[in-house]
């Protein structure tokens, strides 16, 4: 079983920057496939970042070039670094974790953080 809690969320200014992580607790963090979502008011959970247990990553259209998807399984964490914040940016940003997939549906993870909320302002 895992438990995740995000941390890193505040407040930041359009094109700035902003790093959020997400902490496991439990065991067998290496083999979970990690992934960030954001969600705004009014609209469904959107994916943002995803990482492989082997580390592979791939983005969301919308934040390619910007944003940083890592981690670090000794410290069983997993991070996105937010450049070129856009006001659009602003959500509550949720962090997952998969055994079996590691995709941009919401229903491919196991295991939910309960968000850090995320706002730019222009």
């Amino acid at each position: 079983q895992v438990q995740l809690v995000e941390s890193g969320g505040g407040f930041v200014q359009a094109g700035g920057s902003l790093s959020v992580a997400c902490a496991a607790s439990g065991r067998g963090f290496s083999i979970y496939n990690m992934g960030w979502f954001r969600q705004a008011p009014g609209k469904e959970r959107e994916f943002v970042a995803a990482i492989s247990r082997s580390s592979s990553t791939f983005y969301a259209d919308s934040v390619k070039g910007r944003f940083t998807i890592s981690r670090d399984n000794a410290k069983n964490t997993a991070y996105l670094q937010m450049n070129s914040l856009k006001p659009e940016d602003t959500a509550v940003y949720y962090c997952a974790a998969g055994f079996s997939s590691w995709g941009r549906i919401p229903n491919e993870y196991d295991y939910w953080g309960q968000g850090t909320q995320v706002t730019v302002s222009s």
